[in-house]
């Protein structure tokens, strides 16, 4: 079972996970030289991306990139490329190279070979950080997506177009071989609803029916948790 590390408030996990993540990416470049992160997108994730920008490492040797976007225009308000500007990439952390997650074109399906010349060369990734809905979705591995059962499998690609009832528009998305290979997972919630899902994720079960259980089931995992 994973581990679930419990705070007394947002602004705490926020600033405890931020000090987490930059160590565990600073370690990377010390090894290799360089580090890779994926962050996720939405409003939760915001005031740690704020306090990860502000950490003093040497930026200018991550790649970041989203874990999934929505296939929206950079200008949308339903932006994630548009938020990670505006939270992570500011700061000491505006040295780092954003990787895309999505491009101009008329469907997902159109700029994927694209957006993977640009990931595959980050892989495995060092460190993601995930998110999740009260429907166990992660990334954009929605239940009942149309191609979740592809993005699920051992020998899936890495990125995949998404849709589903629950996504609002086409999304594209890092595929569970990617998730499950990083060198450090860590899954960030808040607030009760999040925490009886994640509860019910925990459980034994199919992945299909709770996407999250692509990471709660490797070793070393962690929950980071705030009411």
């Amino acid at each position: 079972m994973p581990d679930l590390m419990q705070y007394p408030d947002r602004a705490v996990l926020a600033t405890d996970l931020a000090e987490l993540v930059a160590d565990q990416l600073a370690d990377a470049i010390e090894i290799s030289g360089k580090a890779s992160l994926a962050v996720p997108g939405g409003t939760t994730p915001g005031p740690f991306l704020q306090a990860l920008s502000q950490q003093d490492i040497a930026w200018k040797n991550v790649s970041v990139m989203l874990t999934d976007e929505r296939f929206v225009d950079e200008d949308s308000p339903r932006s994630n490329t548009r938020l990670l500007k505006e939270t992570l990439l500011q700061g000491k952390a505006a040295a780092a190279t954003l990787v895309p997650m999505v491009a101009s074109g008329d469907a997902p399906e159109e700029v994927l070979d694209a957006l993977m010349l640009g990931v595959n060369p980050t892989l495995p990734l060092d460190v993601v950080v995930l998110g999740m809905g009260t429907d166990m979705h992660t990334a954009s591995l929605f239940p009942e997506a149309d191609k979740l059962a592809e993005a699920l499998s051992d020998d899936a690609p890495t990125l995949l177009p998404m849709r589903a009832e629950g996504a609002g528009e086409p999304r594209i998305t890092l595929t569970a071989p990617v998730l499950r290979g990083a060198r450090y997972v860590h899954l960030l919630i808040s607030g009760p609803a999040k925490l009886e899902a994640l509860q019910k994720a925990l459980l034994e079960g199919p992945e299909a029916e709770a996407p999250v259980r692509v990471i709660l089931a490797r070793e070393n995992t962690e929950i980071h948790y705030a009411e």
